[in-house]
């Protein structure tokens, strides 16, 4: 099931690709797009900065096609217990409220801001 990019998700990338100046966080290339390590139908999860990494296009499709190298890759990034922590977020069912979906779009474009002006 493909899930649908909304303009949270577009802020959420740009925020993340912007936080690790552009720079793929698993070759050292330009990132350009994010991969998330629990997928985005969560929300729980979705636009949680734990489970994505600023990568290139040939990064994303390894992250993908090698669990095993994803899961040794976020285990090593994060320490064992922000990742277990994060899988149990991963794991919780979570509905977006309309509020709390407009505050994340505030909160990701004032952080693209700062990160934009260099602060």
């Amino acid at each position: 099931m493909k899930v649908r990019i909304d303009p949270l998700d577009t802020l959420f990338s740009k925020y993340i690709r912007l936080k690790n100046d552009n720079i793929c966080e698993v070759c050292g290339k330009g990132a350009t797009q994010v991969h998330h390590y629990f997928g985005r139908r969560g929300w729980a999860t979705r636009c949680d900065d734990d489970n994505v990494v600023a990568v290139c296009f040939s990064c994303h499709q390894w992250l993908h096609e090698d669990i095993d190298f994803a899961y040794e890759f976020f285990h090593k990034r994060l320490g064992s217990e922000r990742y277990e922590l994060l899988r149990a977020r991963a794991r919780t069912t979570k509905k977006r409220l309309k509020w709390e979906y407009e505050e994340l779009k505030a909160k990701y474009r004032g952080k693209i801001k700062l990160l934009e002006k260099g602060e």
